[in-house]
């Protein structure tokens, strides 16, 4: 039997995932029943008031019920240089949004999200454009396929 919208094993809650970069801050939301990604925007930096005020915007806009932001690490496992920034970023959202905001491994996302575009034959100017948000895409969609696979969460 599959579970639909209403039953109690399948609940809706919309997620939204960021890479956070340094000029740039991809995003994408879950669809309602936290099933696939869709990328919904790339925010350009500016300061960290206005960065947040965008982010509490769109959470709000899509009612997110939790937030993904991937973090990076070496190969090694270490964490990345980023990582102090980007963890002090998930305290400010989890007491700003009053939502689970949990880190997710974005180890080689954006890599991958550049030889996806490649293949795809999106030009080198349009790709810049976009590429903050595919990774973004990528990190939300391991995330749901983890929780897919390991019965929610």
């Amino acid at each position: 039997m599959v579970a639909g919208p209403q039953s109690p094993e399948r609940r809706e809650i919309r997620i939204l995932a960021l890479d956070v970069g340094t000029k740039r801050i991809g995003l994408a939301v879950s669809d309602p029943l936290g099933i696939t990604a869709q990328g919904l925007e790339v925010l350009t930096r500016k300061d960290r008031a206005a960065d947040l005020n965008r982010l509490l915007e769109v959470a709000r806009q899509w009612g997110v019920q939790r937030v993904v932001v991937g973090l990076p690490r070496h190969m090694d496992g270490r964490l990345g240089q980023a990582a102090p920034e980007i963890l002090a970023l998930v305290e400010t959202l989890k007491e700003a949004l009053g939502v689970e905001v949990v880190t997710w491994e974005e180890r080689l996302t954006t890599a991958e999200a550049e030889r996806v575009l490649i293949q795809a034959d999106v030009s080198r100017r349009r790709r810049r454009q976009v590429i903050d948000q595919l990774a973004a895409v990528l990190i939300l969609q391991n995330y749901l396929d983890h929780r897919q696979q390991h019965g929610g969460g």
